[in-house]
């Protein structure tokens, strides 16, 4: 009678966890998922940016067939009636759950959720989510502010507790009902942090300090780097904290000492944010439906923790558009386990130190918008077929292939084709496309966040496991339409040389093969 889902989607949270090969962090719980499950190391989300990502995936269309590229459209109404990928568990018999942000809440999703569409019952906010970006911050002068580093006392909060705790709460009620009523479920379950305000339960500070946080790798603006590229973080300066140290607008930087104290803050979201999944595994574990449960854990997009002297995300980079993303597959992922065997016991991260060394993770390129094939496939329901080139029409196709296929393949050194080419050999396995717009080709006020009528440039980039290709072309928002014919910049980055994307070398090399390859 088919599997359960549980999806859980967290806010801008980059891979720093200990099963991606994160030294410094603590997120025991999700390692102990990831051990368990199939794990990608090479996930890329289509926009850095939470409505168009989260349309994206839900959907399973890439922004240029949603047309969301803000938060300011229904794609029901402004691009087409596609099925989502809990509306169609739903149409297969499934009682379909939103508990948190899962659709990104505003205009974009029809003010709820996309309920009655996607959901059997109204979807579940947290109440204590409306004071987020309140004044809820200590200062050092005694006083409240907004801050973006915001570790919190949580009894001094309003109702006493945290968003996501109140999330963690009513998943865990959700999931005794269904239970109780023997329902078939797919449950999505969407946290806020590490999204910012960084506001945590304080005690998380004590798994970090202060003095082994480092600054990033490169907290430099890469010379190299086109003027349109760079995105100038116009929301964190924006919180009391930051706007006190008077930044220079656009590239800053921040001081180093309070670049030392987000990454801090934000590793501590990531901590908290693993307890609460922790704790919901956990309760999977005690209603004894782990044997019964696919579980997916990803996140929207990731989050610059000063790379390239940015931080939050908007940009094309992979720190902005790399995601994790693992799907713990009863009896295909992992043997059965016999009942009453516990499969997620919780762990303290306080306590626990895990150090899983991860087991296969596939570094196959993959994309968000492969996620509702994917699932179909593994729920034993039908895969939607692949959109047509135009599919504004079709109410339901993909056009993300399932990546069922890479579950378990090893990984040999993949043959490389395309040798008689001046790149050497690269390897051809589709690449995972990414984009972002640009309202003009310096950063301004309004770069990280163009609304639709203000967009005058997109950013196209293209991923493999060998390099980054990233083209800003003219971008028309009346008839959206792209220019390839008008490149207003690039940039090409190689893996192996340049992980960190660093050294730009597009304009030291002939492109034709890369756009020839990217328009395919």
């Amino acid at each position: 009678d088919g599997m359960n889902v549980l999806l859980i989607v967290v806010d801008d949270l980059r891979p720093v966890l200990g099963c991606y090969g994160d030294e410094l962090v603590k997120s025991p719980n999700i390692d102990q998922l990831a051990a368990q499950s199939a794990v990608f190391s090479n996930a890329y989300a289509q926009q850095a940016i939470c409505a168009p990502s989260r349309v994206s995936f839900l959907t399973g269309r890439r922004p240029d067939t949603t047309r969301l590229y803000d938060f300011y459209s229904y794609w029901r109404v402004h691009a087409g009636n596609y099925s989502t990928m809990p509306q169609y568990f739903k149409e297969n018999g499934y009682t379909t759950l939103s508990v948190g942000k899962v659709f990104h809440p505003g205009v974009s999703s029809n003010y709820r959720d996309d309920y009655p569409y996607s959901w059997s019952i109204p979807p579940f906010h947290p109440s204590t989510e409306k004071y987020e970006n309140d004044k809820t911050c200590k200062g050092k002068d005694g006083k409240l502010h907004a801050n973006l580093v915001c570790p919190v006392d949580v009894t001094e909060m309003p109702s006493g507790t945290l968003p996501d705790i109140q999330s963690t709460e009513e998943a865990i009620r959700l999931l005794n009902v269904m239970k109780t009523n023997k329902q078939k479920f797919f449950l999505a379950v969407g946290y806020h942090k590490p999204h910012i305000p960084l506001r945590y339960p304080q005690e998380f500070l004590k798994l970090y300090p202060l003095e082994n946080i480092t600054l990033a790798p490169d907290p430099w603006v890469p010379a190299k780097l086109p003027s349109v590229a760079y995105n100038p973080w116009t929301d964190i300066r924006r919180r009391d904290d930051v706007e006190a140290l008077n930044v220079s607008f656009p590239y800053g930087p921040l001081p180093d000492d309070f670049q030392r104290q987000i990454r801090q803050s934000y590793y501590a979201a990531v901590s908290y944010l693993d307890t609460q999944v922790g704790l919901l595994l956990n309760a999977l574990d005690d209603v004894g439906l782990s044997n019964s449960t696919i579980v997916v854990f990803t996140a929207d997009h990731g989050w610059s923790l000063g790379e390239h002297g940015e931080w939050a995300k908007y940009s094309n980079f992979d720190v902005a558009t790399r995601v994790p993303l693992m799907f713990y597959v009863p009896g295909m992922t992992t043997s059965s386990a016999s009942q009453g065997e516990r499969i997620f016991p919780y762990l303290d991260p306080f306590s626990h130190v895990l150090g899983l060394v991860p087991q296969g993770q596939s570094k196959k390129v993959v994309e968000l918008v492969s996620l509702f094939s994917t699932l179909a496939e593994l729920a034993g329901l039908q895969v939607p077929p692949v959109c047509p080139e135009t599919s504004f029409h079709v109410a339901l196709c993909t056009e993300g292939a399932s990546i069922v296929r890479y579950f378990n393949a090893s990984e040999k050194k993949v043959e490389k084709d395309g040798c008689d080419d001046a790149y050497g050999c690269f390897n051809e396995e589709p690449p995972a496309f990414s984009q972002y717009p640009r309202p003009a080709d310096t950063p301004q006020w309004n770069s990280d966040k163009p609304k639709l009528k203000d967009i005058r440039i997109m950013g196209y980039s293209m991923r493999t496991v060998d390099y980054r290709y990233t083209v800003w072309v003219r971008f028309n928002p009346d008839n959206f339409s792209a220019d390839f014919d008008d490149v207003h910049a690039g940039e090409l980055y190689m893996v192996e040389t340049d992980p960190n994307q660093d050294y730009n070398i597009y304009n030291n090399t002939s492109h034709g093969f890369f756009l020839k390859k990217m328009l395919g």
